[in-house]
């Protein structure tokens, strides 16, 4: 079992200009004392797996965190996080990551392993988020196979809606920010050769912290106190996706589909209301 790591990094500005001008132009620009918008913190703290600890995809390995489940396949899976206290740019933030729960299951390929990953960030030893990261490890794949068929979904009624389409550009963009060597997201003889993808992945993370401007610009106001996003089926670069959202009686609700209105992420915001302002039912008790 993995033990404890430690990192403190100043909350720097040019991270997050870096990928405001890629991803969220219309988020306020990154300003010293100004709060991160939420879910940025992995932006500011990108992987640091040394390069011998790399699995052959990729993906970290021997990094102390996660024990070696004997599969060649890492994916992310999704992220619970509780957002306490605004993180601000120019804080020195510690981050304190930690092994969480690692699970054995059967599915229809084979064993399939989940291991959790544990982070807090705090600023002068109070917790300001706390993460835990989801991740599942499979066994190899077959790119002979045919893919699965998965039927269109059904329409839904949505408050809100964003389309977008994530190119190989803005795919680097979001590797070479957060530090991201997994090799399925710019290598494409490896995602459909080894990994039996139609082409090149969107990465997880990436579409949660989407998922988060997204509630962040249809709610502007509002401040996300807890978010949970679970990954359903891949996201392919140059393929159309919908983000759309609604509130009811649990909270935000969001998504990411496909063309064809097949879920690809599902996400659930709690939300607080301005201070003066009465609560409502997405937000937090």
């Amino acid at each position: 079992m993995g033990e404890e790591t430690v990192r403190r990094e100043p909350l720097r500005t040019e991270p997050a200009a870096a990928y405001r001008s890629t991803f969220a132009p219309s988020a306020p620009e990154p300003v010293l004392g100004e709060p991160l918008p939420a879910g940025w913190e992995g932006i500011c703290f990108p992987f640091d797996a040394a390069f011998a600890d790399l699995r052959p995809d990729g993906s970290p390995g021997a990094d102390g965190t996660v024990p070696d489940p004997g599969l060649p396949r890492r994916m992310y899976a999704g992220e619970d996080t509780r957002f306490l206290r605004p993180l601000r740019y120019g804080d020195t933030v510690e981050q304190r990551t930690t092994p969480g729960a690692v699970t054995r299951k059967r599915g229809r390929a084979g064993e399939l392993v989940f291991a959790d990953i544990e982070r807090a960030y705090l600023v002068d030893g109070a917790v300001a988020v706390t993460s835990t990261w989801h991740d599942v490890f499979l066994p190899a794949s077959d790119p002979a196979a045919a893919p699965a068929d998965v039927p269109a979904g059904e329409a839904e009624r949505w408050d809100w809606s964003r389309r977008a389409t994530l190119d190989s550009r803005q795919l680097f963009r979001y590797s070479a920010l957060t530090f991201n060597t997994h090799r399925v997201h710019y290598d494409r003889a490896w995602a459909q050769d080894v990994e039996g993808l139609p082409d090149l992945l969107v990465h997880g993370p990436l579409m949660r912290v989407l998922l988060l401007d997204f509630v962040t610009r249809s709610l502007p106001g509002r401040t996300i106190r807890e978010f949970s996003m679970r990954s359903v089926s891949p996201a392919f670069v140059d393929r159309p996706v919908t983000l759309v959202g609604r509130e009811d009686a649990d909270g935000v609700r969001v998504r990411v589909l496909d063309a064809a209105h097949r879920p690809l992420a599902r996400g659930l915001a709690r939300t607080q209301a301005p201070s003066g302002r009465r609560p409502d039912l997405a937000d937090t008790p």
